[in-house]
C-alpha cells in the first residue's frame, strides 16, 4: 500500500494499493484481450461510449475537483477546470471513430486505399502535477483511435485517476479497455516499457526519466510520446502594455505553485523599462492569494510534498531576492511566491527547472538579445512575449525555439490545438488533431482490378 498525503495539511488522506509485477502483467493481458473486441466496435457505438464517459465525468465534476484539492493541493477553481478538461477532451475525441478516415490514392491497375489502424495496448504514465488533464490527454485520443489503455498514476496523486477508471466502467466501457494500474514507476512504469504487448508509451515527467523511457522503448522499436521539462521565457518588450504584462506575470509562473512544465519562470524585460516593470510587478506578486486551496478565492495552493519544498527552497538560498509574496502559517507544504534577480545566465535558478513558485528576472538589450537569451536553454516547451508591434510578434514567435508560444497572453493549452515541446522538452504532440494519428499505424492496401 502507498500512503496518500494532503499537501495542505501534511495529514494522511488514505492508502492505495501499489501493484506488483504479476498484477501489472495481468492488467496488460486483460487490455490485450480487450483490444480485439474494442477495435471491432462500430465507430458510431465507440463514439457514443466516449460521449457517455464524458457525460459521467461531468456529472461527477465537483467530486473529482474535491479529490484533487485534497490530494494535489490544487485550488478549487483550477481543479474544476481540470475535471472539465477531461470531459472536453473525451467529447472532442469522441468524434474520432467516425472521422478517422484514410485516403484513396490514384494508381494504375486498381485502387489504392489507406487505413489508420489502432496500435493495441497503450501505456500512459501520468505525473503528479496535473493528474486529471494529462491523463485525459493520453487516454482520450488513444481510446478514440481504437486502442486499449493501461494508465499508471503518480504515486503521490493517484485518487482522481482511480475514480476516472471507476467512472469509465459506470459509463459502459467494456472491462479491460481502460484500466488504472497504481504502483511504483520502477515496477509498473518500467513494465509498460518492457512488456511486448504494450505498443506505445506516453510519459509526462522529468527529462531524465523521459530519456530512460525512450531508451527502453527503443529495444522493441516501441512508440513514445514524451512531454518533459521546461524553463519557459516570458519576454516583455519596452513597447508592450507594461501594466497588463505585469498583472499577468504572477499567474504565468505561480499557478499550481509553479509546478507546471509551462511555467514562465524566466522573465526577460527590456532594459529601458526594467526598473519600471519591476515596480509594477511587485504589488502584483504580493497580492497573489496563497490560501487553503478549497477557498474559492485562492490563486495558489501548497507544494506537493515536504521533500519538494526543500528542493525549491534550495534555489532561493543565497540568491538575490527582489521581493516575495505571502503564505499561510501552520502545517502543509507552503512556499511564498518569490522573485529572484538573475545576474547572469549561469545562475542556477535561471538555468534549471525549479518547479516551484520562483521567478527569475533578467534584462535584455534588443530583439536579437531577447531571442538569444530565450533560446539559451536545453528546453523548449512554452513561452510568451509582450509587444504592440505585430511584425516583432511574428519575428520573435518564429525565432524562439519552443513548441507553444503566446503573444500578449500566457495561454498554453487548448484541447483542440496541438501541444508539445522542442529540444529536450519532449517528443510528439498531444491534443488537437495531431495527437490522434500518433495512436495509429497507416496501412496501405492495393486492390487490383484484374487488368
Amino acid at each position: 500500500m502507498t500512503d496518500v498525503i494532503n499537501p495542505s495539511t501534511g495529514e494522511l488522506l488514505t492508502s492505495v494499493p501499489s501493484l506488483d509485477l504479476t498484477a501489472t502483467d495481468a492488467a496488460i493481458e486483460r487490455a490485450r484481450k480487450a483490444f480485439v473486441s474494442w477495435r471491432a466496435v462500430a465507430p458510431g457505438d465507440r463514439a457514443r461510449l466516449l460521449r457517455r464517459f464524458a457525460t459521467v465525468v461531468d456529472e461527477h465534476l465537483d467530486e473529482l475537483a474535491g479529490l484533487e484539492v485534497r490530494n494535489a493541493g490544487h485550488t478549487i477553481g483550477n481543479a474544476r477546470w481540470e475535471a472539465g478538461n477531461v470531459r472536453d477532451v473525451l467529447n472532442y475525441y469522441a468524434g474520432a471513430p467516425e472521422r478517422l478516415s484514410g485516403r484513396q490514392i490514384p494508381v494504375a491497375g486498381g485502387v489504392d486505399i489507406t487505413f489508420h489502424e489502432p496500435l493495441g495496448v497503450v501505456g500512459i504514465i501520468v505525473p503528479w502535477n496535473f493528474p486529471m488533464p494529462i491523463a485525459g490527454w493520453g487516454f482520450g485520443p488513444a481510446l478514440g483511435a481504437g486502442n486499449t489503455v493501461v494508465l499508471k498514476p503518480a504515486e503521490l496523486t493517484p485518487l482522481t485517476a482511480i475514480r476516472l477508471g471507476e467512472l469509465a466502467l459506470e459509463a459502459g466501457l467494456p472491462e479491460g479497455v481502460f484500466q488504472i494500474v497504481p504502483g511504483k514507476g520502477s515496477v509498473v512504469g518500467q513494465r509498460f516499457v518492457s512488456h511486448p504487448a504494450v505498443r506505445k508509451v506516453c510519459f509526462t515527467g522529468s527529462t531524465e526519466v523521459g530519456k530512460s523511457i525512450m531508451a527502453g522503448c527503443a529495444d522493441q522499436v516501441k512508440r513514445v510520446t514524451l512531454e518533459l521539462g521546461g524553463k519557459s521565457a516570458n519576454i516583455v518588450f519596452a513597447d508592450a502594455d507594461l501594466a497588463a504584462a505585469a498583472a499577468a506575470a504572477p499567474a504565468a509562473v505561480f499557478d499550481n505553485a509553479g509546478q507546471d512544465c509551462c511555467a514562465r519562470s524566466r522573465l526577460l524585460v527590456q532594459e529601458s523599462v526594467y526598473d519600471k516593470f519591476l515596480s509594477l510587478l511587485e504589488p502584483a506578486v504580493k497580492a497573489f492569494r496563497v490560501r487553503d486551496p478549497a477557498d474559492a478565492e485562492a490563486e495558489m495552493g501548497p507544494l506537493i510534498s515536504a521533500s519538494h519544498r526543500e528542493t525549491v527552497a534550495s534555489y532561493v538560498e543565497g540568491a538575490d531576492v527582489a521581493f516575495r509574496g505571502d503564505k499561510p502559517d501552520g502545517n502543509g507544504w507552503w512556499f511564498p511566491p518569490t522573485v529572484l534577480l538573475a545576474h547572469s545566465t549561469g545562475d542556477r535558478h535561471w538555468r534549471e527547472e525549479v518547479f516551484g513558485p520562483v521567478l527569475s528576472v533578467l534584462p535584455f538589450r534588443d530583439e536579437q538579445d531577447a531571442i538569444r537569451l530565450a533560446n539559451d536553454t536545453e528546453y523548449g516547451l512554452s513561452g510568451s512575449l509582450w509587444t504592440r508591434d505585430l511584425g516583432r510578434a511574428l519575428r520573435v514567435s518564429r525565432a524562439v525555439e519552443t513548441g507553444a508560444l503566446s503573444v500578449n497572453s500566457h495561454s498554453s493549452v487548448r484541447y483542440w490545438t496541438p501541444f508539445g515541446g522542442m529540444k529536450q522538452s519532449g517528443l510528439g504532440r498531444e491534443l488537437g488533431p495531431d495527437a490522434l494519428l500518433s495512436f495509429t499505424d497507416v496501412k496501405n492496401v492495393f486492390i487490383g482490378d484484374g487488368s
